[in-house]
């Protein structure tokens, strides 16, 4: 099935690992010229090497998403590269635990700056593109954590729950001129963050374990299928979809 992304231009923010790395790698075998938004220029410039070396067109830029003026200046090196955006995947995202009781004032600042200011900042910059071409799709990644009170995650799941806030704002406010706005829920996959959360815990296996077990299908997610229903919201197929909060947890949050 064509998924309508030929010559089509896409920005994944923290595209360098995990989910973002999974959703490059997806969109470019889709035929989209992708964009690379990492803030992690070893990791962007690795997988921005290794596409090109199959034939995909592909970029990597350095942004931090927290960051107004890197927003833009990304911004700006992507329309004078490609021209155009026509997608733009909200993906960058940290993590902390802490309940309502311990969680510090730093790690709060640092998970609202990315997880939701972040998301914000690259809406604006581009999205102000998207409706002067009266086209685009923006897709942002929440979790299942927006959706259900995941225990020792507080803020994390205040800035997921923000997300999709977010998404259905501005799919109301961006819909009169000819752009989408959906977003995905992943839950628990099994990423480079969630690894190296894992790694923190006492023991480690007895976790995973646990978070397998806690939802229907027994395990957790493979990026690759967070990635494919990234590129379901963005493609045109999908084209009267717009505020649509799809979750893809395994069953858990139905469970």
């Amino acid at each position: 099935m064509d998924l309508g992304f030929g010559g089509k231009v896409a920005i994944v923010t923290g595209g360098g690992a995990g989910i973002g790395e999974a959703t490059v790698r997806l969109f470019a075998q889709e035929g989209a010229q992708v964009v690379i938004a990492e803030a992690n220029p070893e990791r962007g410039k690795a997988l921005e090497e290794d596409l090109k070396k199959q034939g995909f067109v592909a970029e990597f830029v350095e942004v931090d998403v927290s960051q107004k003026d890197s927003v833009d200046q990304m911004v700006e090196k992507v329309l004078h590269r490609f021209g155009q955006i026509d997608i733009l995947v909200n993906n960058a995202g940290v993590y902390a635990k802490g309940d309502a009781l311990v969680f510090t004032e730093e790690d709060f600042a640092r998970l609202v700056d990315v997880n939701v200011k972040g998301v914000i900042l690259c809406t604006q910059s581009v999205g102000r593109r998207m409706v002067e071409r009266r086209s685009g799709v923006i897709v942002n990644v929440a979790s299942e954590a927006g959706l259900v009170a995941i225990p020792n995650q507080m803020v994390y799941n205040l800035t997921k729950a923000a997300v999709i806030s977010i998404t259905r704002s501005c799919a109301v406010d961006f819909a009169s001129y000819g752009v989408r706005v959906n977003c995905v829920c992943p839950g628990t996959t099994y990423t480079p963050l969630v690894e190296e959360a894992l790694r923190k815990e006492r023991d480690p296996e007895k976790v995973r374990k646990s978070l397998e077990d806690s939802r229907p299908l027994k395990r957790l997610g493979k990026p690759e299928e967070i990635a494919a229903a990234i590129l379901f919201l963005a493609s045109p197929l999908l084209g009267y979809a717009t505020g649509a909060v799809l979750s893809v947890d395994g069953g858990y949050t139905v469970w």
